[in-house]
């Protein structure tokens, strides 16, 4: 069936209400709500926070739907977390710590909190009729809508990023792009910082030199941490088939609903990160 959004819209809607929900992973709110709960590790409450709607999922469950972690890393927290506490306790207090956090940004007064919650919601809801190949996805439309305003929306764009997400794993996997290869990619890209993908995935510095050398041989990478013709073309494959396979979220809306999404969102994006709910303490 033929899309009726264009990818470019939806990725804008998408990228542009991202922040509501990444912030998360981030904010003194989460570490204060977990930390009650006896997990004071922020890399344990990340992955089980992350996890939790899997339940009490196992290491080899969030490597494989994580993807691009050191499996050293994320088997240092699971299972062991589900001693300290359980999956239920630490969505409540995921829960807490994002209405915490955006009513210290104010977002639960923004003006347009309305309407950008019922187009979110609707995407999120059409994106509920797509379970298939999207497990971490799927697990997080299990959990009960919120009844705040602000909670409906974090938790509309949470649904909307972990179907994305799922659906690039599957990019990736097709391509033939493993986990360290996606990181390393990524940060050849500019996108995101190459320091704060390796402080936060787990890998060594002669892992990641291993996986450089491999991929610059393959012809991926040039001099440096830098990507040829080749790499850039891999990457924007990638992109593409990322943003086409997220299309069923957002083609409920319609070209034009999907702009307007994208058009209000801006502001939310901004507020988080003028707040700075987005800064690494």
């Amino acid at each position: 069936m033929r899309s009726v959004v264009s990818t470019h819209t939806a990725r804008r809607a998408w990228r542009r209400l991202e922040p509501v929900h990444g912030m998360i992973y981030f904010v003194p709110e989460a570490v204060k709500q977990f930390t009650a709960l006896g997990v004071s590790d922020r890399q344990m409450g990340y992955f089980a926070s992350r996890a939790a709607a899997l339940g009490r999922a196992s290491a080899e469950v969030v490597i494989a739907t994580f993807y691009n972690f050191n499996p050293e890393l994320v088997r240092r927290a699971l299972p062991a977390v589900w001693e300290i506490t359980t999956p239920e306790q630490l969505l409540d207090a995921r829960l807490r710590a994002a209405g915490d956090a955006l009513q210290r940004a104010g977002l639960d007064r923004h003006p347009d909190l309305a309407e950008t919650v019922t187009l979110a919601r609707r995407a999120a809801e059409a994106a509920c009729e797509h379970l298939e190949g999207r497990p971490l996805f799927a697990a997080h439309t299990t959990l009960p809508w919120p009844t705040e305003p602000h909670l409906v929306l974090w938790h509309a764009q949470t649904l909307l990023r972990e179907f994305r997400g799922d659906g690039h794993v599957a990019a990736l996997t097709f391509e033939g792009v493993n986990g360290r290869e996606a990181l390393v990619l990524h940060a050849a890209s500019g996108e995101v910082p190459a320091v704060f993908l390796k402080a936060s995935r787990g890998w060594s510095p002669a892992q990641w030199r291993e996986t450089e050398d491999d991929l610059r041989g393959r012809g991926l990478l040039g001099e440096g941490l830098t990507l040829t013709e080749r790499g850039q073309a891999l990457r924007r494959g990638i992109e593409e088939r990322t943003d086409t396979l997220a299309l069923p979220a957002y083609d409920v809306l319609g070209e034009d609903d999907c702009a307007r999404l994208a058009e209000i969102a801006r502001s939310f994006g901004r507020g988080v990160v003028d707040s700075g709910l987005l800064n690494v303490g």
